[in-house]
């Protein structure tokens, strides 16, 4: 008897032992440290210019496509109206242009027809008298004329054909002229290039006008982070107000290489805040990483704390807006029942 007390005594040991360690271990389902985190949008200036009003304070809820902040837009509002008289001279020039080409070829043409008609004349009158003039020398031959007539036959053959010449050379003048046509429907082709250039520039200057009134997202967000106040001045890219949208949560976690094939796209998890004890929410792996890297320094693994993990990012299914960023807590693998 006295020998089987020690022995049991071990065993007692070993079974309260065995006890202790059971308790003390985590027989929960499968499950990961994560913290909720949203996407911030951050709303930044695409001009230069002094912040004259910023609409909402932080923590304030923003409608869709409400103005966050006006920007001073008396630089460009001065600029947009020198464009603007800049294309109204420009405008009546090409007006003047239109009307002056139309008087031009009005009377190049008109002048064209008339010294066509003159040369067509004068080329029918040496025709007739180089006629007259054979009959006459056919006649001078037989002595049914007599040379004073040939002879002012020949003179009227000779003005005649000076006559076309002439002819000739101002209706060729007429014809160089329409190079003048051409010139001033050239200058019509710049001027109208110049209007549409400065047209451009003044709705060039009318976009970035509008840049001046900055609007929110076309969701309804919420301020997080006001960036710059009135009174200071915005460059192009300034951050002016970080918003986050309520809906667009969702929970990261970071998965050790050796539970990674546990985890697939679309599976359904269940989220359980430190904040919301015994309360779970499901959700479902949105994202995996491609590529592993270390543990971040806040968050806790049940592997080795400098052993390599995966991201994961978990959907909130339910009531997300009632997720708070950074909140803390528990992903479990499993999810939660009906």
């Amino acid at each position: 008897m006295p020998r089987r007390l020690p022995i049991a005594l071990i065993v007692i040991a070993a079974a309260v032992g065995t006890g202790m360690w059971y308790l003390r271990s985590d027989h929960a389902p499968l499950h990961y440290t994560g913290f909720v985190e949203g996407e911030e949008r951050v709303i930044r200036s695409e001009v230069a210019g002094r912040v004259l009003e910023v609409k909402f304070a932080e923590g304030a809820n923003v409608p869709a496509d409400a103005v966050i902040a006006v920007l001073d837009d008396s630089d460009i509002q001065a600029r947009l109206r020198s464009k603007r008289k800049e294309v109204g001279v420009i405008d009546a020039e090409v007006q003047m242009q239109q009307e002056r080409i139309e008087l031009v070829q009005g009377t190049w043409q008109r002048d064209l027809n008339a010294r066509t008609a003159e040369l067509r004349q004068s080329e029918s009158a040496l025709e007739i008298a180089e006629r007259t003039l054979v009959r006459e020398q056919a006649l001078v031959k037989t002595g049914a004329s007599t040379a004073q007539v040939l002879d002012d036959n020949r003179s009227r053959v000779d003005q005649a054909r000076s006559a076309r010449d002439r002819a000739r050379e101002l209706l060729a003048r007429v014809q160089a002229e329409e190079r003048t046509i051409a010139v001033a429907r050239h200058e019509l082709t710049t001027f109208q290039q110049k209007r549409d250039l400065a047209l451009a520039q003044a709705n060039e200057l009318q976009v970035t006008l509008a840049k001046c009134t900055v609007h929110a997202p076309a969701v309804p967000t919420i301020g997080q982070t006001q960036f710059i106040w009135p009174g200071e001045f915005a460059q192009p890219g300034s951050a002016l107000f970080a918003l986050l949208d309520p809906t667009d949560k969702y929970v990261q976690i970071y998965v050790p290489v050796s539970d990674v094939s546990r985890i697939s796209l679309g599976q359904r998890v269940a989220i359980e805040l430190d904040s919301r004890p015994g309360q779970r929410t499901p959700g479902e792996v949105r994202f995996i990483a491609d590529t592993a890297n270390f543990t971040p320094e806040k968050i806790e693994t049940r592997s080795d704390r400098m052993g390599q993990v995966y991201r994961v990012k978990i959907r909130i299914l339910e009531g997300v807006e009632q997720f708070q960023p950074g909140t803390e807590g528990n992903v479990y693998l499993s999810a939660p029942a009906a």
